[in-house]
């Protein structure tokens, strides 16, 4: 049974900004799946972190070269470019990112006090056969031994939200799961509530300078 196992579970994001789900794992433990299933059930804004690479870092993997840190710094950079314009928007989002280190995460997580860390935690039997079956991917099942050498599971001080994935529960359930554990259906309500709080008092400041205009 797959599920959520809230270690410190919304330490973060607790304050006046909606939050932003960050989706980790290493590749083939679903972070697509579980997030665009998390970001369609919430309605909530969504982006994949493939779509963040710059082009050399495809044509490096898709080679079966392991990407550096420096290769890894403007791809981590536009991820967090997203989070802060999709928090300037005043909404709530879901983003997926490998950040298998743990100076990945704080490069993300470091001032965004709103951001969730979600870890999908899969295991290398998992993992190799998910990738061996996933056609139409750039990241070749060579480059498996390159995503377990760098990866550093979140630690009990990031407040991860660890979910442990295997093939028994359906990507669907494990959203669910995710769901009600961290109560997000009650994030989107209290977010709708305040938005819908805003948009009232700016009806009724503009009726009133409107009222003072014509007096």
């Amino acid at each position: 049974m797959n599920a959520a196992s809230p270690s410190g579970a919304g330490a973060s994001g607790t304050g006046a900004e909606p939050p932003i789900l960050l989706i980790t794992g290493v590749s083939g433990s679903g972070k697509t799946t579980i997030g665009s299933l998390l970001a369609g059930r919430l309605g909530w804004e969504y982006a994949e972190a493939d779509a963040f690479h710059p082009q050399a870092n495809i044509a490096k993997m898709s080679a079966g070269h392991p990407l550096t840190d420096e290769d890894r710094r403007p791809w981590l950079d536009n991820i967090g470019h997203w989070i802060d314009e999709t928090t300037a928007k005043g909404r709530p989002g879901v983003v997926t990112s490998s950040a298998l280190k743990r100076v990945y995460r704080d490069r993300l997580l470091q001032g965004r006090p709103q951001v969730r860390l979600i870890y999908l935690d899969a295991d290398r039997e998992t993992v190799a056969r998910r990738l061996t079956a996933r056609n139409g991917h750039f990241f070749p099942p060579e480059l498996l031994d390159s995503q377990f050498g760098d990866l550093e599971p979140p630690a009990d001080d990031e407040n991860p939200v660890r979910i442990k994935v295997d093939d028994h529960d359906a990507p669907l359930t494990v959203a669910e799961n995710l769901i009600r554990a961290e109560h997000l259906e009650a994030v989107e309500a209290a977010h709708d509530q305040a938005a819908a709080d805003s948009h009232a008092a700016t009806d009724s400041h503009a009726a009133a300078d409107n009222g003072e205009a014509g007096a």
